[in-house]
């Protein structure tokens, strides 16, 4: 049963990059065939370096070998397979609008696939309302970022909750 309250942003400290790989990892055991991640903050931010952590995490539990995994920056669409699960990892920059999502496919994929949408803005209102949101700034140190998680779908607070017992044990 969906809880009624709201879901509460949450915020974390991911130290490094291998900090950033583990919550991904983490995550990763969380998600299921459409769930949408949409990522947001500045260029460097660490959108790119956590969907490549997320997909080879998905991958690795499926068996599968490691592949290399591009910024989709010029494709805007590269699509992996975790084992039978498809993964969409999509960089939205350079759209300039929302019409040009629909020729993606990506709208299909959103209800069957595992999609990680950097610039989510790009989607104006075709962001799926189940998404969660995960937001990426700068942290205090050069390799430090923090992150905000944040969904308009209460489901996800409890869907979460063991990575969050998990990202406390290791702070």
């Amino acid at each position: 049963m969906q809880s009624a309250r709201p879901f509460a942003p949450i915020s974390l400290t991911l130290a490094s990059e291998d900090a950033t790989a583990g919550l991904a990892d983490r995550l990763g055991e969380l998600l299921r065939p459409g769930d949408t991640l949409l990522l947001e903050g500045r260029i460097g931010a660490g959108k790119t370096a956590f969907a490549r952590a997320l997909i080879g995490a998905l991958r690795r539990r499926a068996g599968d070998p490691p592949e290399e995994v591009p910024s989709p920056t010029f494709t805007l669409i590269q699509v992996y397979a975790a084992g039978p699960l498809e993964i969409w990892h999509a960089d939205l920059y350079r759209l300039g609008h929302p019409d040009e999502v629909v020729e993606l496919g990506l709208e299909e994929a959103f209800a069957s696939a595992i999609c990680l949408v950097e610039w989510p803005d790009r989607l104006g209102d075709l962001a799926p309302p189940s998404a969660l949101t995960l937001s990426f700034a700068p942290g205090a140190s050069e390799t430090s970022r923090t992150l905000r998680l944040s969904a308009s779908d209460p489901a996800w607070r409890d869907r979460l909750s063991p990575l969050l017992e998990t990202s406390t044990k290791d702070a």
